[in-house]
Parts: structure tokens; C-alpha cells; sequence
């Protein structure tokens, strides 16, 4: 598995490399580092001597950086690039095929409509990959679990089928959770069926699926966030009814603000 970590020298892009790295050693994986340099002077001279100087003490940084990261198991790489942060990290993803954008984010502290612009939220909107979203919170050693949201939609099979691939790569336990917003017939059928399609596409798959009742997938899904311990949330970006509420991608973002739980976004 490739993935790409965008690195401010930050506490928060740390932690998000600390996962990463976690990550990428369960099964001799790569990661690319990338430090994109914003210049914002208006004159060429300065402009020149800026990035210069960026240059130099961004190659020293992430010198220092790597050599604590030593393992046979995970190759590390470093890009200096100049451009726009998020536009950057989305394109360099996709030229290298990377599988995976590993982000950091504040956390609860960070929670503020002026951070819907951020460079995390960004990129979710321009990555053509998933982004796995590291609040600054969230215990790198403590991660036993994937849990995967659905709305019984026609496009998740591929998403499922993906989930039960990484959840066996991480050695992570998987689950499915399903927001209820009122007791139906449909939701309990569609909940059987589920059963039965992993039962017979991945016969003895150990895996657990859970209903949260709630007025709104919203609350629910915060609600459950707010009691899960040791995941990653998994939401996907092609949703509809459910995300109308949630997944306009600033707003998963939002959740991810609002706790200490990993969040990774499906695009």
C-alpha cells in the first residue's frame, strides 16, 4: 500500500505520520512524504530568496524527520513541492497511484466554521483517493477496529469489498453500522440481507453490524462517535439520503473535529 502524507513540521501532521507509519509496517508498505511550499510574496527578488531559504530548511526538517522512522518493512520518501496545499497533495496522490492520503486535523480545538476552509477539508474535496483524517487526539496504538457506515445503497458493494481488503491488510476487526431514523420493514430486510451477501461473498468472515436508532443519520453517527472506542469510521462520499446530512465532505470533516476518532472518507 502507497500513501501520502502531507507534512507541516506540525504536532498534528506528526501524529498523522505516526499512523501512517503504523500502518504501512503491517504489510511492508510505502509512504511518501510531501511539504508544499505556499510562496505569497509579491515581488520576484523576494519570492526567490523565500523559497531558497524554504528549501534548505524543509531538506534539513525532513532529514531529521526520516531517520526516526527506521524499519525494513516501509520504504520513506520526501517531495518538496511549490504550489497550493491541497491541489498539491491530490495531484501527487494521483500521479503517484497512491491508495491512501494519511491527514492530520485539531481535533475538538479546532472545531470552528473558519476551519471549513482548511487545507484538510480541501483536500478531501480534490482527492480522487481516500483520505483517513487523524485528529490529534486519537491513540495510534489503540486502533483494533474498522467500522464501516451504510445505507443499504447500491454503489457500497465496492466500497464493502474494499473495506474487508484493508480491514485484513491492518489486521484490524471489522464492523457495519446502519443509522435508523424510524423502525421499518425495509431496514430489517436490508439488514438480513447484508447477512446473507457476506455470508455467501466472504463465508466466515468474522465481522459485527450494528443499528444506531437516531432522528438524523447526523446524530446518530455522532452519537455513535461519541461512544466508539479503538476505530475508524468509514463514510462514503457517493451516499445520498445520509449524506444530504452528513457527507457534504466539509461537514465529515466537522465530525472528525468533534472527536477522537480517525475518520476515513471514500471518494
Amino acid at each position: 500500500m502507497k500513501i501520502i502524507v502531507p507534512i507541516d513540521f506540525s504536532e498534528n501532521s506528526i501524529k498523522a505520520l505516526d499512523f501512517a507509519f503504523t500502518l504501512a509496517e503491517k504489510k511492508d508498505g510505502e509512504i511518501i512524504l510531501v511539504h508544499v511550499i505556499e510562496i505569497v510574496y509579491d515581488f520576484a527578488s523576494q519570492a526567490a530568496i523565500a523559497l531558497d531559504s524554504m528549501y534548505k530548511d524543509s531538506e534539513g526538517a525532513f532529514k531529521k524527520l526520516i531517520s526516526t522512522y527506521k524499519s525494513s518493512k516501509v520504504k520513506i520518501s520526501y517531495k518538496l513541492i511549490e504550489g497550493t496545499a491541497s491541489i498539491t497533495t491530490a495531484n501527487l496522490a494521483e500521479e503517484e497511484q497512491a491508495d491512501l492520503i494519511v491527514m492530520g486535523t485539531q481535533g475538538i480545538s479546532g472545531l470552528k466554521k473558519t476551519l471549513m476552509g482548511s487545507t484538510a477539508v480541501n483536500t478531501i474535496r480534490e482527492a480522487s483517493c481516500p483520505v483517513l483524517v487523524v485528529p490529534n487526539q486519537a491513540k495510534v496504538s489503540g486502533i483494533k477496529k474498522i467500522t464501516l457506515a451504510l445505507e443499504f445503497a447500491d454503489h457500497e458493494e465496492k466500497f464493502i469489498d474494499w473495506i474487508i481488503g484493508l480491514s485484513q491488510r491492518w489486521e484490524l476487526g471489522l464492523e457495519f453500522l446502519h443509522v435508523q431514523t424510524e423502525t421499518s420493514f425495509k431496514d430489517k430486510l436490508c439488514l438480513k440481507g447484508l447477512e446473507s451477501f457476506l455470508e455467501e461473498k466472504h463465508p466466515g468472515l468474522p465481522v459485527k453490524i450494528h443499528t444506531f436508532f437516531a432522528s438524523s443519520a447526523f446524530e446518530g453517527l455522532n452519537a455513535y462517535l461519541d461512544e466508539a472506542e479503538e476505530t475508524i469510521l468509514v463514510m462514503c462520499h457517493e451516499h445520498k439520503n445520509l449524506w444530504n446530512q452528513v457527507l457534504h465532505k466539509s461537514q465529515s470533516i466537522e465530525m472528525a473535529y468533534h472527536t477522537h476518532i480517525p475518520l476515513l472518507i471514500m471518494n
